[in-house]
């Protein structure tokens, strides 16, 4: 799933290539990809796009006074495209989810892989109309968000560090990637309860958070759209790296699965040299 860092590159690379154009069309080729129809989307037609900005994992461009706001879920993705085929694609066949084109005859495309369809597109007149942008807690990048605002989020609810982490009502943008890699740097058990962290884990933790974020952008920044999935996963530390060295201290990397996503972690760095068992029948480790 793309997170903070991959959105936030996406942003910066559509702000070079769609301010100041304009839009021809956008074309909904997927029934399940549009979540609102006021305004319709031919109400984009003519427009031209002012701004590309991001809210958490949202990505939202702006013409006129509309906002297109995209969220690319799992499995969705962004394609540019210097151009298109003059036989517009037939609806309902393939990743091919959504078409923006432009006056310029380039544009993008908005792709989904797999049977199970999440992305979601709407067009509002303020993104805040949307309840998954309404519902984000701060931005882990903002200048606002230091150590004193992640001990307050943290210390409203008794739960794992790295389900806190994960909760885009406490925390806008990280997923179970990021939180697997800021988990790593911080040298913290997934496990471990908010409830449980003392001021040293706080400031720990905060320090991880915003440098693995920030690298990530940075490593980010400038590459093509459609390489930053790549990037990504070779930034890794411990996530999508079960059974391989610790990068650290060469351990190897663990695993626990769940029933629809896994965490990886170092037992050295994390849990004390003690490995974690099945979540469901695991007890909590300092």
């Amino acid at each position: 799933m793309p997170e903070l860092p991959e959105v936030e590159a996406l942003r910066d690379f559509l702000v070079d290539h769609l301010v100041g154009k304009e839009i021809a069309r956008v074309l909904p080729l997927a029934i399940s990809v549009l979540k609102t129809y006021d305004p319709p989307l031919t109400a984009l037609q003519g427009t031209t796009v002012t701004a590309v900005d991001r809210h958490g994992k949202f990505l939202d461009i702006t013409a006129a006074d509309l906002h297109l706001v995209v969220h690319l879920a799992r499995a969705g993705w962004l394609q540019w495209k210097d151009g298109f085929p003059a036989t517009p694609p037939r609806p309902g066949k393939g990743p091919l989810a959504l078409r923006t084109v432009l006056t310029g005859g380039d544009g993008f495309d908005l792709t989904e892989m797999g049977t199970t369809k999440r992305l979601a597109v709407h067009l509002v007149h303020d993104p805040v109309d949307i309840p998954g942008v309404a519902r984000l807690g701060p931005d882990p990048l903002a200048d606002s968000f230091d150590r004193e605002a992640l001990a307050r989020i943290l210390g409203g609810a008794r739960r794992q560090v790295k389900g806190a982490l994960r909760d885009q009502s406490l925390i806008a943008g990280v997923g179970n990637a990021y939180s697997d890699e800021i988990l790593h740097v911080a040298k913290m058990s997934p496990f471990k309860l908010t409830t449980r962290l003392d001021d040293e884990d706080i400031t720990r933790l905060h320090t991880a958070l915003r440098t693995t974020l920030r690298e990530a952008v940075e490593r980010s920044r400038g590459v093509a759209a459609g390489k930053l999935k790549a990037e990504k996963k070779s930034g890794m530390r411990v996530h999508g790296r079960a059974g391989q060295p610790c990068p650290v201290c060469g351990d190897t990397v663990l695993e626990v699965s769940f029933s629809d996503s896994s965490l990886q972690y170092c037992p050295t760095c994390q849990t004390g040299g003690k490995p974690l068992a099945d979540r469901r029948m695991s007890r909590l480790l300092k």
